[in-house]
């Protein structure tokens, strides 16, 4: 699933939902640099996603050890009441892994992704695991898709589209760039942004004040958006060496995904020269 190109509209989906919750946004707007480094931001969370995806157990064990220990120093202030509050609360911390695992699942099977009932439960299983890395305990976080979807009805008297959600929701829509790239801005990426906006659940349509798309129509659009090669996930899988888990050989040879681990990693690729020389062949 993470190896999609339709991971990049789930991606910025989950930045609408998760600007919904006050507590949450506040500390993204109070030390986060998105506003000066929007794409350096962005990569580096597309970096985190893959390093737990397809990285090495040790590799990470590193990632998460380095989220939570900046997540400890930061203390935020609410501005409605004054409170002083960590942004490593577990239930900020809760709200960012779910509007992250429902958008991902949702935007990806919405847009046609083979995925049923039972998989989806175990994507969902599969993601309770690695939120131990950011620290929470994996026993409070969603195990299903209808705890999941309870979670979102628990949580729904929590959100607003305050001052902060409105800065979020601008800069998604007009993400800084340099004056060079603002025509290319205009024209590549307000498809991303409006149909990541457009997957949203009703509710969030209303906070935010839109109308609300036609549910068929959006699907029709989600499936309609096409299918790239995973390029950039392969390339940041050969860049993790050849402990990720799926190798490019994996990705790049039908039936690979049954081989034992010697043979990908030593024999036939897993990032190694011969891979990329392969790669690089036309055609």
């Amino acid at each position: 699933m993470h190896g999609d190109p339709m991971m990049w509209i789930a991606g910025v989906r989950a930045l609408y939902l998760q600007a919904l919750h006050p507590r949450a946004v506040r500390g993204v707007l109070e030390f986060s640099d998105f506003r000066r480094d929007a794409w350096g931001r962005l990569m580096r969370t597309a970096d985190y996603v893959g390093t737990v995806t397809y990285g090495t157990t040790d590799a990470a064990e590193r990632a998460g050890a380095r989220v939570r220990r900046i997540h400890e120093r930061l203390k935020v202030t609410d501005p409605a009441t004054g409170e002083r509050y960590g942004v490593d609360e577990p239930e900020l911390l809760l709200w960012v892994h779910c509007t992250e695992i429902d958008s991902y699942l949702h935007v990806l099977r919405r847009s046609g992704y083979p995925l049923d009932d039972a998989q989806a439960d175990r994507y969902v299983a599969e993601h309770r695991d690695r939120t131990r890395l950011v620290g929470l305990d994996p026993r409070r976080v969603p195990a299903t898709t209808d705890q999941l979807a309870r979670y979102f009805e628990r949580v729904r008297p929590l959100l607003a589209a305050g001052p902060d959600a409105r800065t979020v929701e601008d800069f998604l829509r007009r993400p800084p760039v340099p004056a060079a790239l603002v025509p290319a801005r205009a024209l590549l990426w307000p498809p991303v942004s409006d149909l990541a906006h457009a997957a949203l659940p009703p509710y969030a349509h209303e906070l935010y004040g839109r109308p609300a798309p036609d549910p068929a129509r959006v699907t029709r659009m989600l499936t309609a958006t096409g299918r790239l090669p995973p390029g950039h996930i392969v390339d940041a899988m050969t860049r993790l060496g050849p402990g990720s888990r799926p190798t490019p050989y994996k990705l790049s040879v039908p039936g690979a995904i049954l081989d034992p681990t010697g043979r990908a990693e030593h024999g036939d690729g897993g990032g190694s020269a011969r891979w990329r020389r392969r790669r690089r062949r036309p055609g």
